[in-house]
């Protein structure tokens, strides 16, 4: 069956001498593997540099239930990002969600919402000029809601501790080690109260904002038992360094 959708790319991996094999989520038919024939040739009129993480495709591909990596007919660049690509920042964070998502979309099926919200959020992302820096925080705040484990947080942020185990904010310190402490809570649930174009106004500390990335990361572990190594992370912190 011949096929058009709209797709996200989460990862690209070399095949043979001269393909490629790129793990895209899209719109129709929820995260898929294609085979990309020839991209990385010279005169090749598709390059693997317009396949990079989270960049946005349109694709034409023969789906195939039975087969594990589809085919693709057509594939092409758009719309094209005017400055994630040329932006230090930008482009790392872009990398760093490219892997978290990549561990935490596993369904092949359709999920129009998430991917209408990935692709929107990037968008805006491309063109936000100001605090940079806290764009991956607030992504990974909004991405639980479509993963099933959103938390909740209409507790009176500065007078309580957000509980991960439990994913709700609670007027007591936790027993175990898996909570934010007060200063960390007030800034997640100030994230919870913003809308995409607001994220530029937001000024959180460098020790807070590390703090509350790796906290969101432990959050995502108790959800997902393979996460694993986000092996981007590192690079993202010299960048913010």
């Amino acid at each position: 069956m011949l096929a058009s959708t709209e797709g996200i790319v989460l990862r690209l991996i070399k095949y043979g001498e001269s393909s490629v094999i790129a793990t895209i989520f899209t719109r129709e038919f929820g995260r898929q593997s294609f085979i990309i024939n020839s991209v990385r040739k010279k005169k090749s009129k598709t390059k693997a540099g317009f396949l990079q993480p989270l960049f946005l495709v349109d694709l034409v591909t023969y789906q195939k239930q039975s087969r594990e990596v589809q085919r693709t007919k057509e594939i092409k660049n758009t719309p094209v990002y005017q400055n994630i690509p040329f932006d230090i920042v930008k482009s790392t964070q872009a990398v760093f969600l490219a892997e978290m998502l990549y561990k935490t979309i596993n369904e092949e099926e359709s999920y129009p919402e998430m991917f209408d919200f990935i692709k929107n959020a990037l968008l805006l992302f491309d063109f936000m000029e100001k605090n940079l820096a806290n764009f991956h925080l607030y992504f990974l705040y909004r991405l639980t809601e479509y993963l099933g484990f959103f938390p909740d947080t209409t507790r009176q942020a500065f007078e309580n501790w957000f509980d991960l185990k439990k994913g709700t904010v609670v007027p007591y310190e936790p027993s175990h080690p898996l909570f934010m402490n007060k200063e960390v809570t007030a800034y997640f649930c100030t994230l919870s109260t913003l809308k995409f174009h607001e994220i530029a106004e937001l000024k959180i500390p460098r020790r807070i904002r590390e703090t509350l990335l790796e906290k969101l990361i432990e959050y995502y572990n108790l959800h997902f038992e393979h996460l694993g190594e986000i092996k981007s992370l590192k690079v993202l912190q010299e960048v913010f360094e």
